[in-house]
Order: C-alpha cells, then sequence, then structure tokens
C-alpha cells in the first residue's frame, strides 16, 4: 500500500536511484503479521539491527528488515528510500526509526501509511541533539557544528559495562557534511498519513537525546515515552538489549488487536 509516494519535486528534481542495503530476518512459519522496518541513525547501518533486534521480532513472529543509508544523500533522499522500501514490502509495514532514523521515519509517515510506528531515542530537532553531544563530547561534536563529521563517543552511546561497545564504536561511519546541513534545516515533519498508532521509546540516561526532548516528542504523537533507566543511546545494542523491543513488540501486538 502507498500513499503521497510521489510529489512534485519527485517529478522535477528525482533522487538517483542507488542500490539499498536491506537486511532480513523472516518468520518460521509467517502467520501474516506486518513488517518491522528499522532505520538506523546517523553512523549506523542495518548491521546494527542484525546483531540483536532483526533476529528477536523474527522469534516473536514479525518479519524484520533493517535499510542502510545511502552513503551520499540528505534527508529527502534518505526519506525517498524509506518509502520505497516500505512500499515494496508485503503489507502494511510498522516503521521504527532510531537516533537520526527516527526523524526520517516521521517525514516518510507524511507520505507512506504505515501500520504503526516506533521513534527510539529520537533526534527531532538536530540543533537541540547537537547541544546536548557537545556537553556530553566536545571534541567529537564540534566539527559538525562547522560543516565537518561528528564522531559519537563510546560514552554516548552505551552503558559503561558493555564489552563490546569498542567494537561497535569502531563500525561507526561518518555521514558526509551535506547530511548534515539538510538535517539542520529540516522543517518539522508533517502530520502522518493515516493516523497510526505511534510510540516514542528512550532513556532518561540518554546523553545524546534528552529527557525534556523524549517528552517533546512523545507529546508531539499524543502520548507519553516508554523509559529504560541505565541504558544508553543505543538500545537496540546496549546492554539489556531485549527489554526495550520486546516492550515494543507487546505494544504492536496490543495495537494490531484493536
Amino acid at each position: 500500500m502507498t500513499s503521497r509516494v510521489l510529489r512534485f519535486e519527485d517529478w522535477t528534481n528525482p533522487v538517483p536511484p542507488v542500490r539499498r542495503e536491506v537486511l532480513s530476518a523472516l518468520p518460521h512459519p509467517d502467520e501474516g503479521q506486518p513488517p518491522v522496518l528499522f532505520v538506523p541513525g546517523l553512523g549506523h547501518g542495518a548491521w546494527a539491527f542484525r546483531e540483536h533486534w532483526l533476529g528477536h521480532v523474527a522469534s516473536r513472529g514479525f518479519a524484520g528488515y533493517a535499510l542502510s543509508h545511502r552513503k551520499q544523500g540528505s534527508l529527502r533522499a534518505y526519506v525517498h528510500d524509506v518509502v520505497q522500501v516500505a512500499a515494496g514490502l508485503p503489507r502494511q509495514t510498522v516503521l521504527v526509526g532510531h537516533g537520526v532514523g527516527a526523524l526520517v521515519v516521521a517525514h516518510a509517515l507524511a507520505r507512506y501509511p504505515a501500520r504503526a510506528a516506533v521513534l527510539v531515542a529520537p533526534v527531532l530537532h538536530g540543533w537541540s541533539a547537537l547541544g546536548a553531544a557537545l556537553r556530553a563530547n566536545p571534541r567529537g561534536t564540534l566539527p559538525a557544528f562547522f560543516g565537518g563529521g561528528l564522531r559519537l563517543s563510546r560514552e554516548q552511546l552505551f552503558r559503561a559495562d558493555l564489552p563490546a561497545a569498542d567494537g561497535y564504536v569502531g563500525r561507526l561511519v561518518r555521514a558526509p557534511s551535506a547530511v548534515y546541513r539538510s538535517l539542520l534545516a529540516a522543517p518539522e515533519p508533517a502530520d502522518p498519513v493515516g493516523d497510526p498508532p505511534m510510540l516514542v521509546v528512550g532513556s532518561p540516561d540518554d546523553r545524546v537525546v534528552t529527557r525534556k526532548a523524549l517528552d517533546r516528542a512523545a507529546a508531539r504523537y499524543g502520548g507519553a515515552p516508554l523509559l529504560f533507566p541505565g541504558m544508553g543511546h543505543d538500545l537496540m545494542l546496549d546492554g539489556g538489549w531485549q527489554e526495550p523491543m520486546d516492550a515494543i513488540l507487546d505494544w504492536l501486538v496490543k495495537q494490531l488487536a484493536v
């Protein structure tokens, strides 16, 4: 199912096609549940969901998919890719965005009638997120104010006792400076089409997204955030990753039963 997939700008200035990386984990048997499409934040790729969440959603009966962002792009291009991948899946899709991926999902919802949507540690306002990052990691954040790359630190993303943290940080990549400019200049997302149920998930100990930002994001979509104290920004990789994923799926099952 698609809606508002094509707009005037898509005709006059189309997003260049690329080969997209989409990883998947499928349930056996397939019981007809809506697929779940994960959208990563900056520096991350589909691999960040393959570590734990993709297989876990499949074990709970949902087909899981994870998209990597194109190497050269913009917020508009990222949104285009999410809409196109979601529209190509066999059923109306649940969109789950993490970090800046949540901003991409929020914009994609204005063009694709998702079955439901989850914003995980959402970065919906670039300048406020940069301010929080600057306080936690000034050396890695300052270059982003001048067109350079943002370098996220272990301390921003994970709890202190996660053995695999250094390996995960080593897999992060720098997004092009054009992406940062498009994010900082991004308008507010339009209202979602189809009025899908939405959930905001995060941690009060996140050093990228503040508690106030989580409350603001949840209020924007008519609810309160679901919080997991003690976890870092990367809930899908941090210790205790199963708890937020199970909570998301439990919420989703209730929404599907309505």
